[in-house]
């Protein structure tokens, strides 16, 4: 029975269309795999461009670095064209769909209950967004609860629309290890993004690339990994080029923060001292820089300036 607490979410969060297997309107890639979902439940819309998809996925209890790699990742795929796929889970997934969201592209969240039962539930107006600009997908009917056991075929999904799929961050029994395995069985390819060495929250992502996923840093590399007639549809260039080793011109409190740091390394207190920017935001920022290959980091928390070439 529909209590009318659930009765609100259902109507603040808009009403689904049923779009089964025969349809023109289900999905191509998810199409294709053996034994697709019967019926899927969606709120927003297909595309024919979410045939060029990628799914982004990973820890729950991701690290800062973690978060900032899916985010930026994402919103550099989502700016080319390519829909971002992920579960709208607390973490990598999360930062995914708002990388995507930032850059003004697709993405699709595929949920682990009905999609009008928002799990975790403060993704409840990030899921609305992803709704307006792109799809949330789920094969269980409305109202189901996000039980543990209807996860892996959530996973499968996710693994089914995307052309591959990305982790980033997982530690060694992460749900996101069984959609790359999926992503494997359905031939899809499977990437991953090294992670810090000490970190547990790598140690899956790790594995992945030991057992022969193949290593990515950025979405250039991501898109290399496509078939060759998807890679031909991707659109535009990244914000940074980094074959010709060329980089952007650093604004606002990005440039400030570079400004500070020269070759000879500084301390993270001497960026904010010299940059005038908040501790908290230069740490975000330092991080992105040393993430886009501006900055490094030596012992000690201690950055200076990366080598150009």
């Amino acid at each position: 029975m529909t209590t009318s607490r659930e009765r609100m979410q259902l109507e603040t969060e808009g009403a689904s269309e049923r779009i089964a297997l025969g349809d023109a309107r289900y999905p191509e890639n998810l199409r294709e795999i053996t034994t697709p979902p019967e019926r899927l439940y969606v709120r927003g819309r297909f595309t024919e461009e979410d045939a060029l998809a990628v799914a982004i996925v990973g820890s729950r209890a991701a690290t800062s670095y973690g978060l900032a790699v899916a985010e930026r990742l994402a919103a550099d795929l989502a700016a080319r064209g390519v829909t971002v796929v992920s579960g709208l889970a607390r973490g990598i997934d999360s930062a995914a769909h708002r990388g995507a969201l930032r850059a003004g592209g697709r993405t699709i969240a595929v949920l682990g209950s009905g999609v009008d039962v928002i799990y975790p539930p403060e993704n409840r107006r990030l899921a609305g967004e992803v709704a307006s600009h792109g799809a949330v997908v789920s094969q269980f009917e409305p109202g189901t609860r996000p039980l543990s056991g209807h996860f892996p075929a959530r996973n499968r999904v996710i693994a089914g629309l995307a052309l591959a799929v990305v982790v980033v961050e997982a530690a060694e029994k992460s749900g996101a290890l069984i959609t790359a395995g999926f992503a494997a069985e359905l031939g899809r390819e499977v990437l991953a993004v090294p992670g810090r060495v000490n970190s547990p929250e790598s140690r899956g992502a790790h594995r992945l690339i030991q057992d022969g996923a193949a290593l990515v840093q950025d979405a250039d590399e991501v898109i290399a990994a496509l078939p060759a007639r998807w890679q031909a549809c991707v659109k535009g260039t990244t914000g940074r080029d980094t074959r010709a080793g060329t980089a952007p011109v650093e604004r606002g409190d990005s440039g400030r923060v570079l400004a500070a740091i020269g070759e000879d390394p500084v301390t993270i207190d001497e960026v904010i001292e010299r940059s005038g920017v908040a501790a908290g935001r230069a740490t975000a920022l330092l991080l992105e820089l040393e993430l886009a290959g501006r900055v490094r980091q030596l012992d000690g928390k201690r950055f200076a300036r990366a080598a150009a070439g």
